[in-house]
Formats: structure tokens, C-alpha cells, sequence
């Protein structure tokens, strides 16, 4: 089978960066998805993205795609002829349709009886033919969500397409796209190289475009930048904060990195760190430099696009560009401190949290109310968690949180401590955002917990009380984050505080009639259905889930706990037949027993030794039982339940439950009861059993 190399790239002017690692991943995926619908046979390919290019290149593809052996079925076969021999009309049009003569159908046998087949051998697809359709579909298929056309062109895509590269070795393959046609000329650094620039054959293509100051591969380009970061800070005497997101970023808007120091004045460090960082990251796109104990230097690194005969003019104008930014920074800095965070509290009245919920200022009184109701389960004083609340929302309304919104909390936190508060009450300003995002550190000290805790249920309680609940594709108000940062804070840090009560201490913080009724249950049950999730990452069954969950735990601490119980039974040899055990018990007293009628158990009418054994051995492990509950031991507790598993199954193999003798029947059936309460104080085990 002939192969050869194919390339394809479509030329740009500069592509979204934030988009472009995206963009070339799904470019590629659509490609390859072309070839295998099309039977093309290929080996390796490579990615390419830079800011004005997409392409990729695919090793080994077939030149021709294998012929395939096809067949169609068609009208039953007592239907093929007519009474005098002759083909029916339905064989002859369907003979006709697959281009074949009734004589050549063949007759197989179907699920619904024999058919008349066509075979045939259908030509495979040549690839110079199918990759105009292929390369059509996977442009059409980019996630782009917002196309633009250019010129008079009628064509729509992501930026102004100049080029389009398609070739099969060295030749190029004929096809047209985005109203450019096909060919050998690729383009090299807009500055360094920007004459046209023919390609001999497909595969030279990175060696081509690297001699014209192009480095085409991402992730080359992206290594190249941090060494040369890591290696003009090292020339510093110090370190380079490389943010991964930021290094992504530098990579998708340069062609030909070039990484260079710049430095700025040292009374800029009087500014909070933190503030300068955004400025340099966020605005600039700057490296920011650190000393081995992580404080921020008075330089920067910065990535140029081009390779300067006067690298000193690129630093310089580089340092002129984030001395203003600085400068505002101060600026904003020293005239927030004018002002105390308390002072502010009072404006944050015209501030609207939610037109239906009030404004922050209403916020911030509810979460002092939550927050002291909270203290005594989190260990905090009710006073500075109380001032905590009150002082939490006031950094909004500071200059410094205006020009970099990143820093919210974060400016509260430099501000508190100027103000004269308690260390705990200034770190609470921070940490009360903690965990923003999945993986993120927890709140440290108990007011920060606290207040942590309380915006995230006030917020909870608030939207979902107005019917605001988030669906599918909407969540405005981020609560599936603000349940998972709930859970995770109560279970990481061990704190035994039930759902229902927080939460309905919350609402009750609303005024009457502003929230709907059920809306505490509601929210309750959304957030524990967010622990599914969490075990299923954590690779635990959902049944172990289902088992602790219809028990309605509603303290995420004690549901972990039990869930981690019961997860630990579950791998126990015994564990399935007590689970099978403990459904057909289920059954049994649901049809036969529902409610509380089961009656006390008699010895006196205990009359099969197996019942008896049974009865011994359940009486037998009961103090055990109790004191691993009492201590909140699950794990224990269940591993000596395991040990009935003999005495169970002797019972259902030897015990005809449903005796003739009603006394002797509901005393059985008491038994069962028995022995279902005693696993359900930990978890409906029945849930391990499959179902049927």
C-alpha cells in the first residue's frame, strides 16, 4: 500500500491565545477523525499552533483506502419472483439500485427470515479525493463561538484566513477553503521572514519554518520560553514565578521567544505584592521575579516575538509600558488607605447581592448573624468571627480592588491589618474565598473557616430560596462550587455540623416570606447528591453511596465516615451474600411487616436450631456493635457484623419464615428486623446487593 506525508495548515492572521491550544487540539482530532471515516490508513502525527497558523502533519497515509466488501439486504425472498418465474418488481428495482443484475443477488438468512443480498466491492476513497470534504468538515466542526468574515468574503472563521497549505508529499493537493486555494506556500516570522516561502515536500516543514524563525510545535515553544525564563533569572540571582496558565498564554502569542529582563523602581515594593504580580501578569504578561524565600524583586521577565540587534530599546520600552501600571497601583494603594475597611461597611448599601435578596450591606448583617451561630461548631470567637462578617464584603468598594478585581479579599486583608484588627479577622478577609476552585487550600484558622462557611450557606439558602436552583448549563451564582467548598471544608477539617441546621440557620437569617418553603430540604439534598460525584472520583462504587445516603445523613463528616465504613465492608468476603441477605430481608418485611409492627423477639418460640443460632449470634455481637457506634467506629462496627454471615445464610437455608403459626411467623419476622436494624444504624447495606 502506497503512503506519504501529509501536511495541512491554514494560515491566519493572529489567533485568539487563550483559544489557541484548543483550537489546534480539536484541528487535529477532526482531521484524524476524516481519515478513519474515510478507511484512510496512517501512522504518528504532530500538531503545529502558533499565533498565525494551525496545522498538522500525518505520518504514513494510505494514498488509497483498502476496497471494502459491502453487502445490502432487500425484500424478502419469496417476493423475488412473480407467479410466472420472472423477477418481481421490488428484486429487479433493488438490483437496479445497487447497480447490479437480478441474477447476481444472492439470498441469505436474516432474524427475519432469508433476504435477497447484494454484495459488491466498493473501491476504496483515494485521499487527494476525500480531504476537501475531510478539511471542510473540520473547520466546520471548531469550537468557535463567535466567527468573523472579512472583506466582501461571504467565508466565516475565528480570524482573516491568507493561506492554506495542503500537500501530499510534494504535491499539493487540489482543493479550496475559507476562498483560498491550496498550495505549497507557508509564510515564516512576520518580521524575521515575512517573504513567501515554498515547500519542497510535506515533511520538511518544521525544519522550514524554524529556519525562517517560526517555532511551530507548542510545546517546544512553551519548554523553550521557561528555560529561558528559569535561565535569565537565574543571570538575576533569583527565581522566576512562572504561572502555568500565564506560560500557555506567552506561548500562543509568539512565534520566535526571546526572554529578556526589565527592572522597575524598589518603592513600588511598598505596594502589596500581590497587586504588582496582577499588574505584571495580567496586563502585561510579565514573569515576575522572586528571591529564594518568595518575595517579589523589583525586575521582570518578559517574552519578546522578535530577536533585537538593540535588545536594550526592547527592555526599555518594556520598562516605560508597566512603570504607569505600578504607579497606579500606589496610586490606588495609599488612597485606600485613607480609609478605614469599617468606614466603607455603610456604602455597601447601594450595592445590589441579588434585587430579590438585597443588597451587600443586607448580606453582610445576615452572615454576622450565621457567622456567630456557626463559631461554637468551628471553634471560633463569636466576636471576631461576627467582625470578620462585618468587614468581609467592604474591599469591594476600595480603588485597589477596582482596578484588579483578583484581589478581593486579598486587599481586605492588607487593609484589616493596617486598621488595627485582630490577625484572625484580617486573614478571614482572605481566606474566606478559600477553596475557590477544585483542589484549592481551605480556610485555616476557625474565623476564617467560619466566615467561609457562612457566606458560602447564606448564598446557598438565598438563590435556591427564590427558585433560582442552577440547571445543566446555568449556575450565575456558582453554587455547585460553593456546595463542593461546603462539603470539603466540613469533611477535610473534621467539623460535625449537620446540613439541615446551618442551613436553616441561614434562612431563618432572611426576612419572613423572602425565601420558599422546603427550600432548606432542597438545599440539603442538592448538596449531598454533590458527594456522588466526589466518591466516584475517588473511585468508590455509587451502591456505597446509595447505602449511606438512604439513611439520610444530612452531616457531611458522619456520611464520609460511613461511607468510608462501608466502603471498607464492601471489600469483605462476606460482604455479598450479607448484602444479598439484607435485600431479601427488605422484601420480606416491606410485604409482610411494614411500619413498626414487628414484634419483640421470644426465645420461647424459637424452635429451628438455626433460628436460634441466629438469635445467639446476633445477641452475642451486640455490645461489641454498640460500643464501636457509640464511639463512631463504623468501620469496627460493620467488620463485627460480618461475622454473621454463617448463622444468615444456615438461617434462610434451614427457616421457612412464613410458618403456618402466626405466632411463630411474626416471631421470625422479628428476628429479621432485628438483624436489618442492626446494619441500618450504619447504612442500608441492601443498596451493595445487584439488582436484579
Amino acid at each position: 500500500m502506497s503512503t506519504d506525508t501529509l501536511l495541512i495548515e491554514l494560515g491566519t492572521e493572529e489567533l485568539p491565545p487563550r483559544a489557541l491550544q484548543a483550537l489546534s487540539e480539536a484541528f487535529t482530532a477532526n482531521i484524524l477523525d476524516g481519515l478513519a471515516q474515510n478507511r484512510l490508513e496512517h501512522g504518528v502525527h504532530r500538531s503545529f499552533a502558533s499565533p498565525r497558523r494551525l496545522a498538522v502533519l500525518v505520518e504514513g497515509v494510505a494514498l488509497k483506502a483498502e476496497d471494502e466488501q459491502v453487502e445490502a439486504l432487500g425484500p424478502p425472498a419469496d417476493k423475488a419472483r412473480q407467479r410466472d418465474g420472472s423477477w418481481s418488481p421490488a428484486a429487479a428495482g433493488f438490483a437496479r439500485k445497487q447497480g447490479l443484475e437480478p441474477e447476481q443477488l444472492e439470498v441469505v438468512e436474516t432474524d427475519k427470515g432469508p433476504r435477497l443480498c447484494a454484495r459488491k466491492l466498493a473501491p476504496g476513497a483515494a485521499t487527494a479525493e476525500a480531504l476537501p470534504g475531510i478539511l471542510s468538515t473540520a473547520v466546520r466542526e471548531l469550537p468557535i463561538p463567535k466567527r468573523m468574515r472579512w472583506g466582501a468574503s461571504r467565508s466565516e472563521f475565528v480570524r482573516p484566513v491568507h493561506w492554506l497549505v495542503v500537500m501530499l508529499g510534494d504535491a499539493v493537493v487540489d482543493c479550496e477553503l475559507l476562498d483560498q486555494q491550496a498550495g505549497k506556500v507557508t509564510r515564516g516570522h512576520r518580521f524575521h521572514a515575512p517573504d513567501a516561502i515554498s515547500l519542497n515536500h510535506a515533511k520538511d516543514y518544521e525544519d522550514v519554518l524554524k529556519a525562517a524563525r517560526v517555532v511551530a510545535d507548542m510545546d517546544a515553544r512553551r519548554a523553550m520560553i521557561e528555560d529561558q525564563v528559569a535561565a535569565v533569572a537565574s543571570e538575576l540571582g533569583a527565581q522566576a514565578s512562572i504561572d502555568a496558565d500565564l506560560l500557555n498564554e506567552v506561548t500562543a502569542l509568539v512565534e520566535w521567544p526571546v526572554a529578556l529582563a526589565g527592572s522597575f523602581e524598589e518603592r513600588f515594593l511598598s505596594v502589596p505584592q500581590e497587586a504588582l504580580v496582577s499588574s505584571m501578569q495580567e496586563h502585561q504578561k510579565y514573569f515576575p521575579v522572586v528571591d529564594a524565600d518568595g518575595t517579589l524583586l523589583p525586575h521582570f521577565i518578559f517574552v519578546s516575538n522578535i530577536e533585537s540587534q538593540d535588545p536594550a530599546q526592547v527592555v526599555d520600552g518594556n520598562e516605560r509600558v508597566i512603570r504607569p501600571r505600578l504607579a497606579d497601583a500606589d496610586f490606588f494603594y495609599k488612597t485606600d488607605r485613607q480609609q478605614s475597611l469599617a468606614s466603607r461597611v455603610e456604602s455597601l448599601k447601594s450595592i445590589v447581592f441579588q434585587k430579590q435578596l438585597g443588597t451587600l450591606h443586607d448580606k453582610t448583617e445576615r452572615l454576622q448573624a450565621l457567622a456567630r451561630a456557626l463559631a461554637a461548631s468551628v471553634g471560633a470567637d463569636p466576636e471576631e468571627a461576627s467582625r470578620a462578617a462585618l468587614l468581609s464584603k467592604a474591599d469591594l468598594l476600595t480603588q485597589l480592588v477596582g482596578e484588579f478585581s483578583d484581589l478581593q479579599g486579598i486587599a481586605g486583608r492588607y487593609y484589616a491589618r493596617q486598621d488595627g484588627e485582630a490577625d484572625d479577622v484580617a486573614d478571614a478577609m482572605q481566606q474566606q474565598y478559600w477553596p475557590a476552585y477544585a483542589g484549592d487550600r481551605l480556610p485555616e484558622a476557625p474565623v476564617a473557616t467560619c466566615l467561609a462557611l457562612a457566606d458560602r450557606l447564606d448564598t446557598l439558602v438565598g438563590i435556591f430560596g427564590i427558585g433560582q436552583a442552577p440547571t445543566g448549563s446555568k449556575d450565575p451564582f456558582a453554587l455547585r462550587r460553593a456546595a463542593l467548598g461546603v462539603l470539603r471544608i466540613l469533611v477535610e477539617k473534621e467539623l460535625s455540623i449537620d446540613l439541615r441546621d446551618a442551613l436553616g440557620w441561614a434562612a431563618a437569617n432572611y426576612p419572613a416570606g423572602t425565601l420558599q418553603e422546603g427550600c432548606v430540604e432542597e438545599v440539603t439534598r442538592y448538596m449531598l447528591e454533590r458527594l456522588r460525584a466526589w466518591y466516584e472520583d475517588a473511585e468508590i462504587p455509587v451502591e456505597v453511596f446509595k447505602a449511606v445516603d438512604a439513611r439520610d445523613i444530612s452531616t457531611p463528616l458522619d456520611f464520609d465516615h460511613r461511607v468510608r465504613a462501608v466502603h471498607a465492608f464492601n471489600a469483605l468476603p462476606e460482604a455479598a451474600a450479607l448484602a444479598a441477605a439484607n435485600k431479601r430481608v427488605s422484601n420480606i418485611l416491606s410485604k409482610q411487616a411494614p411500619g413498626d409492627e414487628l414484634p419483640e423477639v421470644s426465645k420461647d418460640l424459637l424452635t429451628e436450631p438455626a433460628e436460634q443460632a441466629l438469635a445467639d449470634a446476633l445477641s452475642t455481637c451486640q455490645p461489641g456493635f454498640d460500643a464501636h457506634m457509640a464511639a463512631g467506629a463504623y468501620t469496627e462496627a460493620l467488620a463485627a457484623l460480618a461475622g454473621l454471615q454463617a448463622p444468615v445464610d444456615r438461617f434462610f437455608e434451614d427457616v421457612m419464615v412464613m410458618a403456618d403459626d402466626e405466632a411463630v411467623r411474626n416471631n421470625r419476622l422479628g428476628l429479621l428486623g432485628k438483624l436489618r436494624d442492626q446494619f441500618l444504624q450504619v447504612a442500608d447495606i441492601s443498596q451493595l446487593a445487584p439488582a436484579r
